[in-house]
């Protein structure tokens, strides 16, 4: 039985170097390689030696021998391995017959079953550059690593071709990482869902909303070139990482076609298009491409599939998944042009709302052999399977994160991957679990889903949160819940981090990050908007200081406003100037500041700023000064940026005097008496709310 999957989400291309290279289908939906030339006839049949024999021998060299038929003509690599094992076992050791079975294995998948038959082929003189590359990456698919390693050596002291050398050092370049790699070792509990898992192959698992969107070869009707079953989308209600029993479902005739392969299935997030694979049809003249489709959720219904933009013709364009935005859409894509066999692309939206702008990922993300199922993280890392990065053996899991520019690719190591094929990995609503697809030893049959979680002490994870409380300040200095304030969050360059309307009860909370300086400032209309300084810098926990999976910190700070009133005066405390002098002096420009902030706050407003002395010196002296103070005090705040048309400067010397302390008891009040009549104030004149 071939444990390969032959209909997947996306594609695995085989090594595309040269004749006899050929698509093997590994993610979605299958289409076989485009025909190559007849092989050679069996090297064991006698040679014919006269002239007429010799022009019946190249009538019929150049005619494909019928045993050749279901690999040349048809592509059927299930059929055409039964016509080489009949034929071997008459000529067992014939080299050709060996390295064709060897190579439908291959195309199909299965690299791991053509072991033997390379191995054949290589023992009977079979002379071809590609078979050496072959019979390393099957020998690594067995683990044996050393004798892979020992092939591809020998191979460069002789080879001519230079993309195959180019191959050979890439690949003994990845074995020498194993060693690093096996290191990588995680806490992870891998769960096989029983519950979905046939003996057939179920595979490319999406979550979302709930829900477990996956590919399975279900139909009844099978697909003839592989002797397999048409895959079909289905999805299963979770619970959990479990799936709810008896809630499988098969995905509605817009996604799924009758006797048509549906490969993987991404849905944006905020879950108003679906986006999938589809191809195959049973003709051998039908179309041999795999494209993508997508369909818009209207009214709560999802419209006709159409083909998108974004396919490359004759190619196959598989395995989609939006990023975080659901501007950005990932893909697999063997098109022209690529670094090896199948390629990581991404596309965006661009002005007039279409797809385009199709980018290749880069020689960072993509080798000469295949890189397929990409994924983005919610925290914005890109996950993907390949076979040309170091790994254990075929496909395995990678993670690519982009630091400044700088891409930096791991191999996910031995606790998610193993020699077989590790792929599709996509996480649940939960930071560190998720599903992911494998046809590894002790699984059902085929390709199967398998849930994960990941319990490295590393992962403990720590989330900061600011909450607090708006409330208004009363006359008499007291503070009431003062509910429905638009609360807004700003970093330390005043750069709005984000926005909540506070709660009819006054609350609100903000994730924030640690060792940061934020801004609080609440809006309400008829109230004066506030600021409120917050920080969370040097209140950090550390990584080795958590003890807990999930640790939440909060913080709290509250943001209180004050009611605009009509000429209500407010003081502006700590306003200070020199004897006898108007000038503005450092420690009052301080104060000052914080008017001219409330007055950009607050656009609407309009002020007196309003200047007193106290009883001492007489009433024209004291009146002249405190005006020229006034005066001094919006030109400082003009200065600053307030358009003067809004600032009114008034000097009222001592004619308004909170505290008794007349010219009659200048004698018989305290400095600090005095002091309280030495003020500056300002007060609300007109509110524009236009």
């Amino acid at each position: 039985m071939i444990k390969r999957r032959f209909i997947l989400a996306t594609l695995t291309v085989a090594l595309v170097w040269g004749c006899g290279s050929s698509k093997v289908n590994f993610l979605g939906v299958q289409e076989p390689p485009k025909k190559t030339a007849a092989p050679p006839a069996n090297p064991t049949l006698s040679q014919p030696t006269s002239a007429a024999a010799v022009a019946k021998a190249q009538e019929e060299e150049d005619k494909t021998p019928k045993y050749m038929e279901s690999y040349v003509e048809d592509e059927n690599y299930i059929q055409a391995i039964a016509d080489f094992e009949e034929e071997l076992k008459e000529n067992p050791d014939a080299a050709d017959l060996n390295f064709y079975t060897a190579e439908s294995y291959r195309k199909l998948g299965n690299i791991k079953a053509a072991l033997p038959y390379y191995t054949k082929a290589r023992e009977n003189g079979y002379d071809n550059e590609q078979l050496e590359i072959y019979y390393a990456l099957s020998l690594k698919a067995h683990e044996r690593y050393d004798d892979a390693k020992e092939i591809l050596e020998e191979y460069l002291t002789y080879g001519t071709t230079e993309i195959y050398k180019e191959r050979a050092q890439k690949e003994i370049a990845n074995l020498a990482k194993l060693d690093s790699i096996s290191l990588y070792v995680r806490d992870v509990d891998l769960n096989l869902l029983g519950e979905i898992n046939t003996e057939q192959s179920e595979y490319s698992p999406f979550y979302f909303n709930g829900e477990l969107y996956y590919v399975a070869l279900s139909e009844p009707e099978k697909f003839a070139r592989y002797d397999i079953p048409y895959s079909d989308l289905r999805k299963v209600k979770m619970n959990g990482l479990s799936p709810e029993a008896g809630s499988i479902e098969t995905l509605s005739e817009i996604f799924n076609e009758v006797n048509i392969n549906e490969g993987s299935i991404t849905i944006s997030p905020d879950g108003t298009k679906a986006v999938f694979a589809k191809g195959n049809t049973n003709d051998k003249k039908g179309r041999r491409s795999v494209d993508l489709y997508i369909s818009t959720k209207r009214n709560g219904q999802w419209t006709q599939a159409q083909i998108m933009p974004i396919n490359s013709a004759d190619s196959w364009d598989t395995s989609p998944a939006f990023n975080n935005s659901g501007e950005t859409i990932y893909f697999a894509s063997d098109r022209p042009g690529g670094y090896g066999g199948s390629d990581i692309y991404r596309a965006t939206i661009n002005a007039r709302g279409r797809w385009a702008d199709v980018t290749n990922m880069g020689p960072d993300i993509n080798t000469a052999g295949d890189e397929v199922f990409p994924y983005v993280s919610p925290d914005n890392k890109l996950y993907f399977a390949s076979d040309g990065h170091a790994g254990f053996g075929m496909l395995d899991l990678f993670e690519a994160v982009n630091s400044g520019g700088n891409v930096t690719v791991r191999n996910l190591g031995p606790s998610f991957n193993s020699p077989a094929d590790d792929f599709g990995l996509v996480y649940s609503d939960f930071p560190f679990e998720g599903f992911y697809s494998s046809n590894r030893e002790g699984g059902k049959g085929g390709d199967d889903i398998y849930s994960f979680i990941d319990n490295s002490s590393d992962l403990k994870q720590i989330t900061y949160l600011l909450k607090g409380t708006t409330y208004q300040r009363g006359e008499d200095s007291t503070v009431t819940i003062l509910g429905n304030v638009q609360v807004k969050l700003l970093d330390e360059n005043d750069q709005l981090v984000d926005d909540i309307l506070s709660s009819r009860g006054g609350s609100f909370s903000f994730p924030v990050d640690p060792e940061k300086r934020y801004t609080l400032v609440g809006e309400k209309e008829n109230y004066f908007t506030e600021r409120t300084l917050f920080s969370t810098v040097g209140e950090g926990v550390a990584q080795e200081d958590l003890v807990e999976r999930f640790t939440e910190k909060v913080f709290n700070a509250d943001v209180t406003l004050d009611e605009i009133v009509l000429n209500k005066a407010i003081v502006v405390p700590n306003i200070y100037y020199d004897l006898d002098k108007a000038e503005i002096r450092a420690d009052a420009a301080v104060e000052l500041d914080k008017l001219v902030i409330l007055l950009k706050d607050n656009p609407e407003i309009s002020i007196e700023l309003s200047s007193h002395t106290d009883a001492r010196s007489g009433d024209d002296y004291n009146q002249d000064l405190s005006q020229r103070r006034a005066q001094a005090a919006v030109d400082y705040i003009v200065s600053q940026g307030v358009p003067r048309n809004r600032l009114v400067a008034k000097g009222y010397g001592e004619s308004q005097l909170i505290n008794g302390c007349t010219n009659e008891r200048i004698d018989e009040c305290s400095e600090e008496e005095h002091q309280q009549n030495r003020r500056t104030e300002f007060k609300v004149t007109n509110i524009d709310k236009n």
